[in-house]
């Protein structure tokens, strides 16, 4: 019986069944209420239509469920940021799926919400991966307009995706199963192919309402933009459909006679499971994140038959670099050590830190990847670089460049996992958010800052005192430490990868048992898009 593995396994397990619980509590959209007179209309939920159209038994992984979580309290909130997005399989072919969550706000478009559909669109153009819109939206939540309309990022630059998409070859289908209203008009018909389901569906530019109040045309909306206005007067529409099910399985037949694509050409090959217990990860990873461990315990039980083959393995050994396989494909992982390990020359190394030898290891790996079209997988659990007049002295600024430079010029797809700690520059080095990973994924035990809890609320008091010592205040130890525990709950609160999730800086949380499956699914969908550009790193700091 070891006491510490019991201790951290009830930890994870505490953690996982709180995510479990929380994202049922999302899969609810709106409420038990909004679905019962959803459905009452005839028409499937929006996880309804997809489970109907994905292949029965095939992998998925859905991108933001947690979008929108705590955000437009005011508003009454947006669960799940009234959109569902997730890459699955039709008829044997991957592709990504976007339904609007009509339970929420009539589908209604939050600023979170824009976001959400920017980065399924940016997941497809990334991967060449054909893309399915399911739509049931009022369109535009109008009193957060001068949030979603009109900046780059917003509400257009869908519209403007969906042009460049096409132009790319890149396979999009519309089902409007819902309202569809003003510029949401346009992403449907912009798709290749839209159809429509009668009595559910509709879509204009201006709803009877405001034609009435614009031009004084009395007309109701299924005269304006019914399907059958649209299917047999109009022509706006390709087919119309009696129901959700008629329409799904066209869909379906669609994807059935596709023909094939290029492919990256990644290395697979049988799909071995880790020699080494999955399960013993929540065992082995601290509950207490200041603790030491080995992350080759990690690693071990992520590979297949628990095989890799490390780089450089004897020299900066606070970066763990290596080839190994992940359900049968050939990946390159970079890993933060976070045990403390001792150089050649006797100097101390504090795990989780990047030092000028780590980091110049990464960047030769990193760029060997490139060279021979491995895939890139970063394990996060990382404090920063090292700080110190000796690591400036050694030009770790320097080493550091040269890891970002080579990480962010790769042509190789990357995928990041938050196992822990992920602050500051080095979560930039190891492939944070800002750097293009084609998907990036947390376990319930991440947490991601500009610095830890502890170090960021001792900083912002020592601010905070100085600022009232300088208006003349006198502060006493109680009311300072009051004003502690304050800066830390905020800044606690801004830490959680749920709070990441909500803004979409991670695609998703995810058990620890699921990272195996993500990354397969991941390199499956980027191998859909062969490289075409050349690997340049261009200036290197050396």
């Amino acid at each position: 019986m070891n006491l510490e593995f019991n201790k951290n396994e009830d930890s994870i397990k505490q953690l996982n069944f709180q995510l479990k619980k929380r994202l049922e509590k999302v899969q609810l959209g709106g409420g038990e209420k909004r679905i019962a007179a959803h459905k009452a209309k005839g028409k499937r939920t929006a996880r309804e239509r997809i489970e109907y159209l994905l292949d029965k038994g095939a992998e998925t992984v859905e991108i933001g469920a947690f979008a929108g979580e705590g955000m437009y309290q005011e508003e009454g909130g947006c669960p799940g940021g009234g959109v569902v997005v997730v890459i699955g399989w039709v008829q044997g072919r991957q592709c990504v799926v976007v339904a609007n969550d009509a339970t929420v706000k009539a589908g209604a478009w939050f600023p979170i919400t824009a976001k959400k559909n920017l980065r399924a669109q940016e997941i497809s153009i990334e991967n060449k991966l054909p893309i399915i819109y399911l739509v049931d939206s009022a369109g535009v939540y109008l009193p957060m307009q001068d949030e979603i309309f009109p900046d780059k990022e917003h509400f257009g630059r869908i519209f403007r995706n969906n042009a460049v998409m096409s132009s790319m070859g890149i396979v999009q289908l519309a089902a409007i199963m819902g309202p569809c209203v003003a510029g949401g008009a346009y992403l449907p018909i912009m798709s290749d192919e839209a159809m429509i389901v009668d009595g559910t569906g509709s879509v204009f530019l201006a709803g009877s309402y405001l034609v009435k109040s614009a031009i004084g045309e009395s007309i109701d909306n299924e005269t304006l933009g019914g399907a059958t206005t649209h299917s047999e007067i109009s022509g706006v529409t390709d087919y119309k459909f009696a129901n959700d099910e008629e329409c799904l399985d066209h869909i379906r037949n669609i994807f059935d006679k596709m023909g094939g694509q290029a492919t990256a050409g990644f290395s697979r090959k049988a799909p071995q499971a880790p020699a080494q217990d999955e399960k013993e990860i929540y065992g082995l990873l601290p509950a207490d994140r200041v603790k030491p461990y080995d992350m080759m315990d990690i690693i071990n039980r992520l590979v297949d038959n628990s095989e890799f083959e490390p780089y450089k393995d004897l020299y900066g050994q606070s970066l763990i670099c290596g080839l190994a396989r992940i359900d049968g494909w050939a990946v390159g992982i970079v890993a933060n050590q976070r045990k403390i390990v001792k150089t050649k020359k006797g100097a101390m190394q504090m795990g989780g830190v990047i030092y000028s030898d780590s980091a110049d290891k990464a960047a030769r790996f990193i760029m060997n990847c490139n060279q021979k079209k491995i895939p890139l997988v970063f394990l996060h659990d990382v404090s920063g670089f090292m700080v110190g007049s000796q690591s400036e002295h050694g030009g770790i600024i320097k080493d550091g460049a040269k890891m970002v430079n080579a990480m962010a010029n790769s042509v190789v797809p990357k995928f990041s996992v938050v196992i822990g700690n992920s602050y500051g520059a080095g979560n930039y080095a190891m492939c944070g958010k800002a750097y293009d990973p084609r998907l990036i994924v947390a376990w319930p035990t991440a947490q991601l800052a500009v610095m830890s809890g502890a170090a960021a609320a001792n900083t912002l008091l020592q601010i905070q005192v100085a600022s009232l010592k300088a208006k003349g205040e006198v502060i006493t130890p109680e009311a300072e430490k009051e004003l502690l525990d304050r800066i830390k709950a905020r800044y606690d609160e801004q830490l959680s990868p749920y709070y990441a999730a909500a803004r979409l800086w991670v695609d998703a949380i995810i058990n620890p048992l699921e990272t195996r499956k993500v990354i397969s699914q991941g390199i499956s969908m980027a191998n859909h898009a062969p490289i075409e550009k050349a690997y340049n790193v261009g200036v290197i700091q050396v």
